[in-house]
């Protein structure tokens, strides 16, 4: 079974909804990366979702950006991020990893290369936020044959757009809590509990919200409405007002203690 389809079960029969961190890999640095995963995990994390930096991250606000630009400058690539994920696994972490890439980093080295080093590394899904559902089988094909779920994003457009997304994914359908750019928000769109009540009609897997959700009262908000919840900003904000401690020593336990009571906080722990 997908670690990602079984984490949700284990979740569902425990009544509890899925805390999902996001952090860019290299952001400060590789070892880095690789203590925040295990901190994270620590702390309560279900799932995690690796971010692959990019040059020109268009569904990303100013925060996840910045973390881009430090990481380009170590010239992080995607090998580099499934390479924590498989140092994070040797070390004992049983995290359901998730990639999150823009697709022309995957075009470059080749979709049945990408898939197949997931495969062996363990990855359980990835999520490439420019790639849309009319150009999305050759991808989706490749990867159910690597068994790595293809995650939808779906934003709340047409109902009718959002239920043939919703009702063709694998995983878990990702539903974006607001329109525009990823970051933190005081408020979200006005049809938000609509926007989910037809996913969750449509859709066979589990679904969760992301873009815009920064602290508890947000997450106990839609723990009531989805199976899970993202916060990425928030957590890369976190560790870019850490990243003096990083520096000093990637497992720096200032530092970590700092994003693992953070992520603890947003679980509820």
């Amino acid at each position: 079974m997908n670690l990602i389809d079984k984490r949700f079960t284990e979740l569902k029969e425990r009544g509890e909804t899925a805390m999902i961190p996001f952090l860019t890999i290299g952001d400060p640095s590789i070892e880095a990366s690789l203590e925040l995963i295990l901190e994270m995990e620590r702390a309560g994390a279900d799932l995690i979702e690796l971010g692959v930096p990019y040059s020109d991250p268009l569904a990303d606000g100013p925060v996840i950006q910045r973390s881009s630009e430090r990481a380009l400058l170590s010239k992080i690539t995607i090998f580099d991020v499934i390479n924590v994920a498989r140092e994070a696994r040797s070390r004992g972490s049983k995290l359901p990893f998730i990639l999150f890439t823009y697709y022309n980093p995957v075009l470059q080295i080749g979709l049945e290369r990408i898939f197949k080093t997931m495969q062996e590394n363990e990855i359980s899904g990835i999520i490439i936020p420019d790639l849309p559902l009319e150009e999305d089988s050759e991808t989706r094909a490749i990867a159910e044959t690597y068994g790595v779920h293809l995650i939808p994003l779906v934003a709340p457009t047409s109902n009718e757009r959002v239920k043939r997304i919703a009702a063709g994914a694998r995983g878990f359908v990702y539903c974006v809590s607001s329109l525009g750019v990823t970051g933190e928000r005081a408020e979200f769109f006005g049809g938000i509990e609509e926007f989910l009540s037809t996913v969750r009609e449509a859709a066979n897997v589990p679904i969760v919200v992301g873009f815009g959700i920064s602290n508890r009262e947000q997450v106990q908000r839609f723990e009531k409405l989805c199976d899970g919840v993202v916060v990425g900003s928030a957590i890369v904000r976190s560790i870019e007002s850490a990243l003096h401690h990083f520096k000093e020593d990637a497992a720096h336990p200032e530092g970590l203690q700092q994003i693992g009571g953070f992520v603890s906080q947003l679980k509820g722990k």
